[in-house]
């Protein structure tokens, strides 16, 4: 789907009364989700390496079982979270090693991951300093906008 198709069908949600609109075409789905008055867009890969999209944020559906262990009870030390929506890669090549393991020490804007969204690699940097006590996602899985990724203490 091409960006100004994209951006029409965001504007139209954004005007209308409509809370959210899912379209399926060639090159994949495409979820437009009203949340407190904006729409925003959240494509849907259909790899078959996933086994299914995860909701949007806004989302009113209630929490699947993926989801579950994504939200650490009470994580002690500062969790980092996704900014978008998109592909977690532990590293930045296929096979390649992880940017960052439980115990690796990271600096405040070392690399620690990469979210693919829109065919896009986008580096996510660390916002602290300290040591990676947790690493909440695998290798490959959707993730979804403000979902935890790491813990670092």
């Amino acid at each position: 789907m091409d960006l100004r198709k994209l951006k029409t069908l965001i504007d139209l949600v954004s005007e209308s009364n409509i809370a959210e609109l899912e379209i399926t075409e060639n090159e994949g789905k495409v979820r437009i989700v009203k949340s407190g008055g904006t729409a925003f867009a959240a494509p849907m890969m259909t790899m078959p390496m996933q086994t299914a999209p995860a909701p949007a944020a806004a989302s009113p559906v209630a929490p699947t079982a993926l989801e579950a262990p994504a939200a650490p009870a009470a994580a002690a030390g500062h969790v980092v979270k996704s900014p978008m929506v998109g592909t977690y890669y532990a590293s930045s090549t296929p096979g390649g090693k992880p940017l960052v393991d439980i115990g690796s020490s990271v600096k405040v804007g070392q690399a620690v991951c990469i979210i693919e969204a829109m065919k896009i690699m986008n580096e996510i940097e660390a916002d602290v300093a300290g040591t990676v006590t947790q690493v909440l996602v695998q290798n490959g899985q959707a993730v979804e906008f403000g979902q935890p990724l790491f813990v670092i203490e």
